[in-house]
């Protein structure tokens, strides 16, 4: 069979790939040279994913393949298709003269194995290319892990300063600290946040809207609703949401990152993640933004030292901890959970004040920031022994964010710590009054989470003390629970075995609605 056409080089650029300054572009010949992009309906359904984030990704790769057709790239795209993308490319290599196909490494371990596979059977020579947009590469934390007992985020972090020089003065920290995260630990105060800045929204354009119908005809049962999306698609939507960050919201962003407040799922945080994740901004952009921002005196220390943390220190250190332990990464289980998880994550119909304003605010955005994610849904998940599989399941499925190389040790180990020990050093479980310190989700909650026992008894409270009590040998060992195991040894057996029994009943009936 004749080929139909022949290209020196194939580019493929990925849904979160969308990018001009991608190393497999270098040296593209805009007359013998192509772009290959592709719609699948498996990357939906693979991850059942919410139609919020569908919208994102599609229209995002629409946006991104019109630009580099203005830019006379030649772009062969193909819209919404049944299949996958690895059958896709291979029909496409088995169709078409293609003298090397160039790849920047994927987010995902599935991807890769997949399409160097389509590269295989086909006979097609494949060239990797690592990812410029991070700080590091896999080798680099590979260097970094090698000779250590355990990896810890910190010290990953401050290798990353140095070796950048963000926020040093020469070899010392900017400000005389290397973390200034005991600062940026406080609630707001009863009457709530203070006045919050109208958000930078994007609101749908043509090709946004066509793919919103898209998602609502060809996916009308995934989880989710398109009616509120307005997140940057584009490269210039994605810097003007950095910069409105910048200089709306950098400075208060510090002290109360960690605080939650019902009814306000941004506050002030800085909703770019998604942007870096599809690479319609850079993480040195991001960074140095904000480092500027403080050498202009315009944000305080702890509030860019925080933010720069967050893309320098746990976004470079998840990276390496992926690529480092896949594929086996995801098959672990520390505590051995085997739940499924609770039918209200999929529509926020439940008692828990807490849990469904955050359940709630996801499925209509698909964003929650990162304390609820990790002490609100994440801790609900450990605390009732949910497969750790089924959570980054559903993390993967319903934020806009969520790539698999950032979401997943992010879920399964710091979360859930599900990989004993290698992503944190402790697990994070706290009792319902972490809760009600951090936010205002309480008020007007009929659980007390005070209590570990009765029927007003919080259901993180109760919780937490029984995942102790089962899990005590194993947690003996980490330094860093002794103290609340030695609080665990002052429980007598009577009230212990009455904890045993309501956290059973909450197991039980945990699909517990309103």
């Amino acid at each position: 069979m004749p080929k139909h056409r022949h290209y020196r080089r194939l580019v493929i650029a990925l849904g979160d790939q969308l990018s001009t300054r991608l190393p497999s572009l270098k040296g593209f010949d805009k007359s013998r040279d192509a772009v290959w992009m592709a719609e699948v309906s498996e990357e939906s359904v693979h991850t059942w994913s919410s139609k919020t984030r569908i919208v994102l990704f599609l229209s995002a790769m629409r946006h991104f393949r019109d630009e580099l057709r203005q830019k006379g790239y030649v772009v062969r795209y193909k819209e919404f298709s049944e299949g996958s993308l690895s059958t896709l490319l291979e029909d496409f290599l088995a169709k078409n003269e293609v003298d090397e196909v160039h790849l920047v490494r994927p987010g995902e371990h599935r991807l890769l194995v997949n399409l160097s596979e389509s590269c295989s059977s086909t006979q097609t020579p494949l060239r990797l290319h690592e990812d410029t947009s991070f700080y590091s590469t896999p080798a680099d934390f590979e260097d970094h892990a090698r000779g250590r007992k355990q990896l810890r985020m910190e010290f990953f972090y401050r290798e990353m300063r140095r070796k950048h020089q963000v926020l040093m003065d020469g070899k010392n920290p900017r400000g005389g600290e290397w973390n200034f995260d005991s600062q940026n630990r406080k609630a707001f105060p009863r009457s709530g946040p203070e006045l919050l800045p109208p958000r930078k929204r994007f609101p749908p354009d043509d090709t946004t809207n066509a793919v919103i119908k898209l998602v609502n005809e060809k996916l009308p049962n995934h989880p989710g609703t398109c009616e509120d999306f307005d997140w940057p698609v584009t490269r210039e939507q994605g810097l003007a949401a950095l910069q409105n960050f910048i200089q709306d919201e950098l400075a208060r962003f510090g002290k109360h990152q960690d605080a939650m407040w019902a009814g306000e799922p941004f506050l002030h945080h800085s909703l770019i993640s998604s942007s870096l994740n599809l690479h319609l901004i850079d993480a040195d952009e991001a960074v140095s933004a904000a480092e500027h921002a403080y050498n202009e005196g315009l944000a305080p220390i702890e509030s860019v030292e925080g933010f720069i943390r967050q893309i320098l220190g746990w976004r470079e250190y998840v990276r390496g901890i992926y690529w480092s332990y896949m594929p086996e990464y995801l098959e672990r289980n520390a505590f051995e959970a085997e739940l499924d998880l609770p039918d209200f994550f999929w529509t926020g119909n439940t008692e828990y004040n807490c849990l469904r304003d955050t359940i709630s605010q996801t499925l209509k955005f698909g964003y929650a920031h990162h304390i609820q994610r990790l002490m609100v849904t994440g801790l609900y998940c450990l605390l009732l022994g949910v497969h750790p599989k089924k959570v980054h399941q559903w993390y993967l499925s319903v934020y806009v964010d969520a790539v698999e190389w950032v979401e997943l040790p992010n879920t399964l180990g710091m979360s859930q710590f599900a990989d004993g020990s290698v992503m944190a050093s402790k697990p994070y479980v706290a009792t319902g009054q972490y809760i009600k310190r951090m936010s205002n989700y309480c008020s007007g909650c009929r659980f007390d989470p005070t209590k570990r026992t009765g029927s007003d008894a919080c259901p993180f409270t109760t919780l937490y003390w029984d995942f102790l009590t089962k899990h005590r040998v194993k947690l003996h060992s980490n330094p860093r629970m002794r103290m609340q195991l030695r609080n665990l040894d002052r429980i007598d057996t009577a009230e212990l075995q009455q904890i045993s029994l309501q956290a059973a009943a909450i197991r039980e009936q945990r699909e517990l609605t309103t």
